[in-house]
């Protein structure tokens, strides 16, 4: 049996800068993607409200977010991730050095807060309740299934990783910010706050150089046409 993917939800941005728009005006969340490889289900950066992506996968897939068996982030930023406590019944996966990187920095923000008696501090329970998710999620293994590979994509974070699907025709990458729409890969573009701009343009010629469709982060899916004919 081939692997199998199908686009749950499509993501966008808060503002395009293509679009002329200098300021947010819309809720920002990312592409979600179904990968099916035999028995697993693996659902990549699951970025609605939980009830909202189980119509969804209802819609789309025909399944409910108990069925999914695996999680991908390739990303920890929070847009990439609302639903991940929706799937406390799937394993969770995480690139090992983007595990690191959010450790070390979310480990930084404890330290520097101050915990005063009797008092809440809003910001110190979201470190701890952050923490918590990232250490629920497992560093993820090169192959997650058959036909299905990491493609490790930094730059954009530290540890930022897609996936790249195998099927006999072809090759996708489920790119996450490494690629973040349409108009950003005409023009050649990657994200402006990526964590190492140099590095994220080599991830984005990397993707090119394999990729015969691209699932971007941010947009639906876009095929390189000139590699498909």
């Amino acid at each position: 049996m081939t692997v199998e993917f199908r686009i749950i939800s499509i993501g966008t941005l808060s503002r395009n800068v293509f679009w002329s728009e200098t300021e947010a005006v819309r809720t920002p969340h990312a592409t979600t993607t179904l990968v099916t490889s035999g028995d697993q289900k693996i659902l990549v950066d699951p970025s609605l409200p939980g009830p909202v992506l189980n119509a969804r996968l209802y819609e789309r897939a025909g399944i409910r977010n108990a069925d999914v068996t695996a999680v991908f982030l390739t990303t920890f930023r929070p847009v990439h991730r609302a639903a991940l406590a929706a799937f406390d019944q799937a394993k969770w996966y995480l690139h090992g050095r983007e595990k690191e990187h959010a450790k070390k920095l979310l480990d930084q923000l404890r330290r520097r807060s101050r915990p005063e008696p009797n008092i809440e501090d809003d910001a110190r329970r979201i470190i701890e309740e952050e923490l918590e998710l990232l250490n629920r999620c497992q560093s993820a293994p090169e192959k997650l299934a058959d036909q299905v590979e990491l493609f490790p994509s930094p730059g954009v974070s530290p540890g930022s990783s897609g996936l790249l699907l195998t099927p006999p025709v072809g090759a996708v990458v489920i790119a996450g910010d490494a690629v973040i729409n349409t108009e950003y890969l005409e023009h050649g573009r990657v994200w402006d706050d990526s964590f190492d701009l140099k590095q994220a343009q080599e991830s984005l010629r990397d993707i090119l150089e394999v990729a015969d469709v691209i699932v971007p982060g941010h947009d639906n899916l876009i095929p390189l046409m000139g590699k498909l004919l």
